[in-house]
């Protein structure tokens, strides 16, 4: 059941969507700015986004890659040794071709298929770029170990058909302009995961899917802070409002509202982000600006972090700028290194 036919024209805009949405449009409109002034900021949080999204969105499926092997993987100095590592790198390969082609891809099926294809490539099933060929079922662990089905989605049989029918009522509302394109762009991720056209991958997939039609529509933030890492960061809501907006369906009597609430609320975090990440654009072109941007986000930690930890919130600024200003602030008594060598952490002294 596709929700442009039914749930979506019988949604009522609440307040809240209201508001989540003209925020989205509004920081949209902002990017500009910032590319136009700050282009080397921007590399930088690029290239961490890029690392941050691959990591997030695998390991919100439970696949885990140790440090060093990951930095290996996504620097091509390694070859996958085992499927966790081949999945990390069908990622990285499918968000570079999202960030760099976009606005080449069209939303059709053989998309979709030839993409997940290029995710599962390294895995070896024979599974990527091909529709599940028996029924699959979305379950969760209860706190005892037993599993429980929380929902049941398109019977392998009328997969094709399912995902043909919602990239063509997608391209039809988006082009007739009735919804705004992201909430187009949430009921078409909610849609897809209902379906769960695939016998795996289907999160990393829909994660994917969302960069490539937010950037088709505009919204260029995924490329510069992880939507992943968001995600990842707010799980127990992601998965409690999809079951929610899932109940009934297939009866095409679904309550889109507590996703699209969900879904929005993810993007205008993402511009938040964005916002904090790059600083305050006059104070950036003062003298000693960087050395106070360092100090300002050190003092907003409120547990112990690492030197990664800052720099991802100092695009701009060096590891080695980074790593002074630390041991000035640790020789004035305002931090303290709780642990060395390679994985330092740090913590604010308590006065």
């Amino acid at each position: 059941m596709s929700s442009f036919s039914g749930a979506l024209v019988q949604l009522v805009i609440t307040p809240n969507i209201l508001g989540l949405t003209t925020k989205t449009a509004e920081y949209r409109g902002q990017q500009s700015l910032y590319e136009q002034q700050i282009p080397q900021v921007l590399d930088t949080l690029l290239n961490h986004s890029i690392i941050q999204s691959t990591e997030s969105s695998n390991r919100i499926e439970g696949i885990i890659v140790n440090s060093k092997r990951f930095d290996s993987i996504m620097n091509n100095k390694s070859k996958p040794n085992n499927r966790s590592e081949a999945e990390i790198i069908g990622y990285r390969d499918v968000l570079k071709i999202i960030h760099e082609r976009h606005q080449y891809i069209p939303i059709r099926p053989n998309t979709i298929l030839q993409l997940h294809r290029d995710l599962m490539t390294y895995v070896g099933s024979g599974q990527g770029g091909r529709w599940k060929s028996v029924d699959n079922v979305i379950e969760e662990i209860l706190p005892g170990g037993e599993k429980r089905v929380r929902f049941q989605p398109t019977p392998a049989w009328q997969t094709a058909e399912a995902i043909d029918e919602l990239c063509r009522t997608f391209d039809a509302n988006r082009d007739f302009g009735t919804w705004p394109d992201v909430l187009l762009i949430g009921t078409f991720i909610l849609d897809f995961l209902c379906i769960h056209p695939f016998p795996d991958g289907n999160g990393r997939m829909a994660r994917l899917l969302t960069l490539l039609l937010l950037y088709q529509s505009g919204y260029l933030v995924g490329k510069y802070i992880s939507i992943e890492k968001v995600v990842e960061d707010t799980r127990d809501q992601y998965y409690e409002t999809l079951f929610k907006s899932s109940e009934h369906w297939h009866d095409g009597k679904h309550d889109l509202i507590p996703w699209l609430e969900y879904f929005l609320s993810i993007i205008v975090k993402a511009y938040r982000l964005f916002e904090e990440r790059v600083g305050d654009l006059k104070s950036n072109q003062q003298k000693g600006w960087k050395q106070k941007r360092i100090r300002a986000v050190v003092q907003s930690f409120v547990a112990d972090f690492s030197i990664a930890d800052v720099e991802e919130r100092c695009p701009g600024i060096s590891r080695p700028m980074i790593t002074k200003i630390l041991r000035d602030m640790s020789k004035d008594g305002t931090v303290e290194c709780i642990e060395h060598g390679r994985r330092a952490r740090w913590v604010l002294k308590t006065k």
